[in-house]
């Protein structure tokens, strides 16, 4: 049966999670998985290219004033705006995205303990034919939810409804025993309290499976440059409902380290791949005060 804590485990305070171990690799992920034993992780979160037709692409800019800027804000005053970095990978695999991700989905499930999960982030567009793929490959009895994340930023589509939602699959490797900490679900507010009365809408409620949370904000200290940097409170929520003290978290398309700094704050021993160099030293910065173990091709050091 599910496991369930009748009490939260961690300290709602961040900083007071223990230290854990961090590995950042410099690899194909479908080499780097076949090294890699079974049953050696007891969460897999993976967000893999959306197959989006076009090169990602984000540069990250720093706003200093400047009489003679390019840009007014607020009161009228000047700033000059400059790239500090630019950072880009390719997103573009057509009808051959199956043949792409389903060896590293098949990789992903024997990496996984028995009462582990499996989380795959994906674009509506693709989320279908990836889940037919997975029941195929694990079972319909082990698909557990479609959680859906809807944000509303950015523009908006004039011939049809605009897209803001992206798409969270959760599979479990056995059904009848997995994770599932109900204690540690953070809480949200009603849309309508007064019908609940005080004592619960002071305690709020617990999500459903529609999750509404922000976009990283482009101006926002949260945001590395890195494209398509996910949010880090849902990486949070899910490590902090689907994964024990201890347990070991992979994440093989980790991109700029979302789910690594997850990990970081809940104390979880994790271990984050990427074959792009720019995403490692992304990671590597941003994870620096982790001192984490951080593995390239040759032995080369990240950039200072």
């Amino acid at each position: 049966m599910p496991t369930h804590d009748p009490a939260p485990l961690f300290d709602p305070v961040p900083t007071a999670a223990p230290a854990a171990s961090l590995e950042i690799v410099e690899a194909e992920c479908l080499e780097y998985l076949r090294t890699v034993p079974d049953g050696a992780f007891q969460l897999v979160y993976i967000d893999p290219p959306f197959n989006t037709g076009r090169r990602q692409t984000l540069a990250r800019k720093k706003t200093t004033a400047d009489p003679d800027g390019d840009r007014t804000g607020f009161g009228g005053r000047r700033y000059r705006t400059d790239v500090v970095s630019r950072n880009s990978y390719g997103d573009s695999f057509g009808d051959d995205y199956l043949e792409f991700l389903g060896p590293r989905l098949e990789q992903a499930i024997r990496v996984l303990d028995a009462t582990g999960s499996l989380f795959v982030h994906l674009d509506p567009r693709e989320s279908h034919y990836v889940k037919v793929h997975l029941d195929g490959l694990l079972g319909r009895e082990h698909f557990m939810n479609e959680i859906i994340w809807s944000y509303d930023y950015g523009a908006r589509a004039k011939r049809r409804w605009s897209s803001k939602h992206d798409v969270i699959l959760w599979y479990a490797r056995d059904p009848a025993a997995y994770t599932y900490r109900y204690g540690e679900i953070d809480r949200i507010p009603y849309m309508a309290p007064k019908l609940v009365g005080e004592e619960k809408a002071a305690r709020g409620k617990t999500p459903t499976d529609v999750w509404w949370n922000t976009i990283v904000s482009p101006t926002g200290r949260e945001r590395t440059g890195y494209p398509t940097q996910k949010p880090l409170t849902i990486l949070e929520r899910i490590l902090r409902v689907h994964a024990r003290p201890g347990d070991r978290v992979l994440d093989f398309f980790a991109g700029s380290g979302t789910t690594g700094a997850a990990a970081q704050i809940l104390g979880l021993p994790c271990v984050l791949v990427d074959e792009n160099p720019a995403a490692i030293e992304v990671m590597a910065a941003r994870l620096a005060s982790a001192q984490p173990r951080i593995q390239r091709p040759g032995g080369r050091p990240p950039a200072p």
